[in-house]
């Protein structure tokens, strides 16, 4: 009986075996899976496995079929944009999708008819958005329609890629001048048209592009894909494109890389060339990267803080715990800002590049600061730093928390050189006061950075309580030890001054100006300081003397300048640094002046903000 049995499981084992070879050679015949090649979408109703999705933030009932008004047959889609004060939603939008997918190779392009009970432009329309990856997306914007029914074409870029697309059409469209209108479209379908032709394909608007100083490790994004065609009515015509009609070339990729979806990453230096082709047709414009390697960055941490946390509400630092930031980088429209966090010695530092401006923004919970008296930040920058700005702007969104509704306030400061350095880490404390515009810092939801200074790196981003700190000196300036027959003196108790000097000529300034005593000595007091002049009592030969002195006092202001400024007028800027821990005293050599006419000094100019005390004004040998 055991022998039988062997032999019985040899025997299954072989037809297992045969089984398996025969099933094997039976898929090997198998051809892949086809999709339908339906070219309808909505010919006098959905066609088959076509289903609506309407944004979720739209009217979400605004999209119905109508039996009265159409252009062929019996109904067509009916579109109710609403008002913009509808409660159930401002706009409509929303995908025609299909399940399963169709294969459009077949098929040049989306035709359609529409009207509107008004004239309208309809924001987007195009097919491709599958509410997932949207690989062949194509746009059309601006859609101008009116009260007669007109024929639209939406050609395909590329149509041997559109083997299994399940997005067969999308739109948005918004209130006119606040007020809502309706408009249809009927026999939305695809077609193949001999009368579509002449198309061309571009990236970045067509232009060629040119990227200086990029860094081993900055990455860059392609963007503005488009094509044009020349439809059967005669005139060209422009629609947005999916990045994924493209197919991108370096020139050099030990230079730069690409890859699928045009992101573009610096690997050594030298210079390259992106380029682009939708199939076998090269695409108009280009980018020229030119990179000078590896990135100068801070290789040490700023100094670390050392405020109390119980006083501090932290957005961004390793020593304290930090509120919720919704994002690092909003990217804005026009915004070039690129970003990365980074590590220094185990501790984050974020690095941004490219930077012209970027948004911080903390929407979801908004930040109280109503306690808090300074706005801190540390940045790094290895770019050059005279003559250049680096701005910060606080947005409160007002009682109501969101942006909008008339009580919104934001203010903005400007630092320039000093305080900022090339290649050191500087920390600026900036008094709270100082953001004058804010009517508010109950409800902070907005960070802006923007300035000269394209890289720039930063860390300990926080408000914070530095306690009740004297909003005026109570102390007088230094005594000036000059001898007098060394000085001329303009503003000064200590020397003879100027005869004839006007303190506030009326040059439309919203400065408020004061001679204030402090511990008993004449102090000049700007307030709320846009700008401010100082007419001379006669004009100044100044050339044989050696400096301008004087000596200056605030814990409001972020941006003070002096200005000497001689007739034409000719002038020149020194930048002071701001805000002060006590009284400043400042010799700035009269060469650094050396475009002003010396033997003809006319006239002084303050220019920041903030509330500014002055004293000894005067030149000295």
């Amino acid at each position: 009986m055991k022998k039988i049995k062997s032999i019985c499981s040899i025997a299954a084992l072989l037809t297992i075996l045969l089984m398996a070879v025969a099933c094997e050679r039976k898929f090997d015949g198998l051809q892949l899976a086809t999709y339908p090649t339906t070219p309808e979408v909505f010919v006098d109703g959905f066609s088959s496995g076509l289903y609506y999705a309407a944004y979720g933030t739209s009217k979400v009932t605004a999209f119905s079929v109508d039996y009265n008004v159409k252009y062929l047959g019996v109904a067509a889609m009916k579109f109710e944009v609403p008002d913009t004060s509808d409660p159930n939603g401002s706009y409509v939008g929303g995908v025609f999708g299909t399940n399963p997918g169709r294969d459009l190779s077949g098929y040049n392009v989306l035709t359609f008819w529409a009207k509107a009970s008004e004239p309208a432009t309809i924001i987007e329309v195009g097919f491709g958005n599958d509410m997932g990856a949207s690989k062949y997306k194509v746009t059309l914007t601006n859609l101008a329609v009116n009260s007669n029914w007109m024929q639209y074409y939406i050609p395909i870029p590329n149509p041997s890629l559109l083997k299994e697309e399940r997005g067969m059409f999308f739109y948005a469209a918004a209130p006119k001048n606040g007020r809502g209108y309706t408009f249809w479209i009927d026999d939305l379908k695809f077609e193949q048209l001999g009368t579509v032709a002449h198309s061309t394909f571009g990236i970045l608007n067509g232009n060629d592009s040119i990227k200086d100083n990029a860094e081993t490790g900055d990455v860059f994004i392609i963007t503005n894909m488009y094509a044009t065609y020349n439809l059967p009515t005669g005139i060209n015509q422009n629609v947005g494109l999916a990045v994924s009609y493209f197919t991108f070339t370096s020139s050099n990729p030990s230079v730069a890389t690409v890859d699928d979806f045009g992101n573009i990453e610096i690997a050594d230096s030298g210079s390259a060339v992106i380029t682009a082709k939708v199939g076998d047709t090269d695409a108009e414009g280009s980018l020229t990267i030119y990179s000078t390697g590896q990135s100068v960055g801070p290789t040490s941490l700023p100094p670390a803080p050392t405020i109390d946390p119980a006083k501090v509400i932290s957005l961004y630092s390793d020593a304290y715990t930090n509120v919720k930031v919704d994002t690092w980088n909003t990217h804005w429209l026009y915004s070039t800002a690129q970003n990365m966090e980074i590590q220094i010695d185990g501790e984050n530092v974020m690095h941004y590049w490219d930077l012209n401006f970027v948004g911080i923004e903390f929407t979801s919970q908004p930040i109280d600061a109503t306690a808090m008296t300074h706005f801190h930040i540390d940045i790094w920058t290895p770019n050059p730093t005279t003559d250049k700005t680096f701005k910060i702007k606080l947005v409160d969104f007002g009682a109501n928390g969101e942006l909008g509704g008339g009580d919104d306030s934001e203010s903005e400061v400007t630092i320039a050189s000093p305080p900022l350095a090339t290649q050191q880490w500087v920390s600026l404390s900036i008094p709270l006061s100082a953001f004058s515009g804010l009517l508010s810092r109950s409800h902070l939801a907005q960070l802006i950075l923007s300035g000269d200074l394209p890289n720039v790196y930063t860390d300990n981003v926080y408000f914070s309580d530095n306690g009740t700190q004297p909003t005026e000196p109570t102390t007088a300036a230094p005594v000036p030890t000059f001898s007098s027959a060394d000085v001329i003196s303009v503003f000064s108790d200590h020397y003879t001054n100027l005869a004839g000097t006007d303190f506030y000529p009326d040059w439309g300034q919203a400065t408020i100006v004061s001679e204030v005593l402090i511990a008993g000595n004449n102090t000049l007091k700007y307030k709320g300081l846009n700008y401010q002049g100082i007419q001379l009592g006669t004009n100044l030969n100044v050339s044989a003397m050696g400096y301008l002195h004087l000596d200056f006092w605030s814990v409001t202001s972020v941006s003070l300048n002096v200005f000497l400024i001689s007739p034409g007028p000719v002038e020149k800027a020194y930048t002071l640094t701001v805000p002060t821990t006590g009284w400043t005293s400042v010799d700035i050599p009269l060469s650094y002046f050396s475009t002003v006419d010396l033997t003809n000094v006319m006239q002084f100019k303050f220019e920041g903000n903030g509330d500014i005390f002055l004293d000894n004004i005067l030149f000295h040998k």
